[in-house]
């Protein structure tokens, strides 16, 4: 292999040079909105440089490029660090203006790197340590496409600066573990080893020793001067020829070339002031007006953007000549293939004629041995729960160090580590990521999950175990406020369904929500078939629907979710056969898809009638959905250690009750 870094590009501007003008736009930038962090990317400008200047190839002017370098800066609030290399290379929706846009209302420059928000922004970051375990997800799937179609077409590195927060995140563990267990060797971790947090150095918290901790996860370490521009270039060099993943700790100064502020938290998270950002100039013989920049400098970076193109064309030319092109692209599309549609539906009208009663993971199972064998970008995993979340189908053999052909990730106990690396497999494109937990759990991966959101993402999870229905595992393991947390997270499809042919509807909708992540509820207990005939209409994807209607005009009106919807059937027979009270059934699978609806739909869905809200779950949100005056049967406390069926009874969730509290709101 020719050594990449003899690629110096050829300008009359020197990389000290080039590292300056981003020195001085952050803290221009930072200056001009006052308010930001000039400290990370003033320290970290000798190692981007290096590591643009010799290193990474993108193209500004295609910043989809599938064989692209992905840089992820994880130390996201130093995000000036990141549009300063922008503008400096030249992307199209990069102008100076946008720098001195900086954090304002509309911009592209916002506090943090957003993605979708600027060109060339691989994944949002900010919360310290979602970049690092993100990028983990875009590395594997590097080496998964590379198993599927050859280095002709997939040959790029993963880069990540991360920061001393980054670190000490307890997410940073389970990626690096996960990492180096998979031995990903195309991350390359550039460690900003400042010694700063916010408080001071960092020693006030941490003794850690971090290149220790990497190599015990099975990475290669160096560690070096992170201003020594030689030492830099070694170093990414050495670690792209590694076996492993590599962490490269550079020992760096915060707010480096400031000559009062150098190595201080004050530079952390504020301007440097006036007098400061003069002294800057000086000590760096930046003699330039805020934002402005020399010509030979600007064209040193752009000469980058001029390789990356060229690099991009040469391997344009190689897809157009690969047998594997059209499956390729394909992948990249990110389409689901157009038979799953009607194989689900047949699916679905099989198990109305059999009137299947499973649990709805087991349903999910079900679906996922028609969905896996149809559709070839479904990744699956699971934090070590495989055989309790029924994640695995047939057809899908394991991802290891040994080989990266398979299509089901043994995350580890590791349910935010699984996240966030789904996350990064989503961004990276290529493949439908979902991977299982149990509900409770999502605790654990709550960060990465808003992150999915947040970022639009078609990431899938797979949360078994939904409620006091888990029975004997108790309060601990019993999921309460978890369903109201996640329907109050913004554009996140939260899937309850009541049996299997509302499970496979909501698989339907998780993979044709290319904008949007999917959380599928599912029970541990069997669940009766529910439908009375089959329907080609995805009747889930309204997110509620009428699934028994009464004989005139309502009298009460059940609205239930997942497995509650038993007990309101139930109650409604009970109700027409002993007490002639007509009550119409609701079963409410999606309640972000229902909010989308239009009012005539929702009012005909809701009806007139007095309204019985059920679900093993906390109350918060069901309010909007009961009307005035509407009752609710649910959990009001944490859970127990039981039989399912005595804990429902225990809890009053169950049919006596319901239709006792109906007869009233009826008299």
């Amino acid at each position: 292999m020719n050594m990449q870094s003899k690629e110096i590009t050829s300008a009359a501007a020197t990389e000290q040079e080039m590292a300056h003008a981003i020195r001085a736009l952050a803290m221009d930038a930072v200056q001009k909105a006052n308010s930001g962090h000039p400290g990370m990317p003033m320290g970290m400008a000798d190692v981007a440089t290096v590591l643009f200047n010799r290193f990474v190839n993108i193209d500004p002017q295609h910043p989809q490029w599938p064989d692209r370098d992905r840089f992820v800066l994880s130390a996201g609030h130093g995000s000036m660090l990141q549009y300063a290399l922008h503008h400096l290379l030249g992307y199209d929706d990069m102008p100076v203006e946008e720098l001195r846009r900086f954090r304002q209302l509309g911009s592209r420059t916002a506090g943090h790197p957003e993605f979708g928000h600027a060109k060339g922004i691989e994944t949002t970051t900010g919360p310290l340590g979602q970049g690092i375990a993100t990028a983990v997800g875009m590395a594997l799937g590097e080496r998964m496409m590379v198993a599927r179609f050859g280095d002709a077409l997939v040959d790029h590195f993963t880069y990540v600066i991360a920061g001393d927060g980054c670190l000490q995140e307890g997410l940073s563990h389970e990626a690096i573990d996960l990492a180096g267990h998979l031995k990903l060797s195309r991350l390359i971790v550039l460690w900003d080893d400042n010694r700063i947090s916010i408080d001071g150095p960092t020693s006030l918290s941490t003794s850690t020793d971090q290149p220790a901790r990497f190599q015990a996860a099975g990475w290669d370490v160096e560690t070096i001067d992170g201003h020594d521009m030689n030492q830099i270039a070694e170093a990414i060099e050495k670690a792209r020829q590694s076996e492993k993943p590599t962490l490269i700790a550079c020992r760096t100064l915060i707010g480096k070339g400031a000559p009062n502020l150098e190595g201080s938290e004050k530079t952390h998270g504020a301007p440097l002031g006036d007098e400061e950002i003069a002294a800057v100039r000086d000590n760096i013989n930046w003699p330039h007006a805020p934002f402005a920049l020399p010509q030979h400098v600007t064209d040193a970076w752009r000469a980058i953007a001029r390789r990356g193109d060229s690099k991009r064309d040469a391997w344009q030319e190689r897809l157009v000549f690969n047998p594997l092109r059209v499956a390729f692209n394909e992948a990249i599309a990110g389409d689901v293939d157009a038979g799953l549609e009607s194989a689900l539906r047949e699916f679905r009208k099989a198990h109305v004629e059999k009137a299947t009663k499973v649990a709805t993971r087991k349903a999910s199972e079900m679906a996922l041995e028609v969905i896996n064998s149809t559709c070839s970008l479904t990744i699956g995993g699971s934090a070590d729960l495989t055989h309790s979340n029924l994640t695995i189908t047939k057809d899908l053999a394991p991802v290891g160090q040994h080989g990266f052909e398979g299509r089901y990730v043994h995350y580890g106990i590791r349910e935010h580590g699984m996240a966030a690396a789904m996350n990064g497999l989503a961004l990276h494109g290529g493949f439908i990521p979902y991977g299982g937990t149990f509900l409770c759990f999502a605790d654990y991966a709550r960060g990465a999950m808003r992150l999915s959101a947040l970022m639009g993402q078609r990431v899938i999870y797979v949360m078994t175990h939904d409620s006091i229905g888990l029975g004997e595992d108790g309060p601990t393991h019993q999921p309460i406020e978890h369903l109201a947390m996640l329907r109050a997270t913004p554009n996140l499809n939260v899937l309850r369904p009541a049996d299997i042919i509302e499970t496979a509807e909501a698989w339907e909708i998780a993979l044709s929500s290319k904008n949007r992540p999917s959380v599928l509820v599912l029970s541990r207990q069997g669940l009766p078939m529910l439908r009375d005939t089959h329907t080609d209409e995805n009747r889930s994807k309204r997110g509620a629907y009428v699934l028994h209607e009464t004989h005139g005009k309502r009298d009460i009106t059940l609205l239930a979710t997942g497995s509650e919807v038993e007990i309101a059937k139930a109650v409604a027979d009970e109700l027409l056969a002993e007490h002639h009270v007509r009550a119409a059934v609701v079963s409410m699978p999606c309640w972000e898809l229902f909010e989308e609806q239009d009012d005539a739909y929702r009012k005909e869905v809701l009806g007139d009638a007095p309204r019985i809200g059920i679900e093993a779950a906390a109350r918060l949100g069901w309010d909007r959905w009961l009307g005035d005056g509407g009752v609710f049967v649910g959990m009001t406390s944490f859970g127990a250690s039981a039989p399912a069926a005595e804990l429902y009874d225990h809890f009053g969730i169950n049919a006596d009750r319901v239709a006792s509290l109906a007869l009233d709101l009826t008299r």
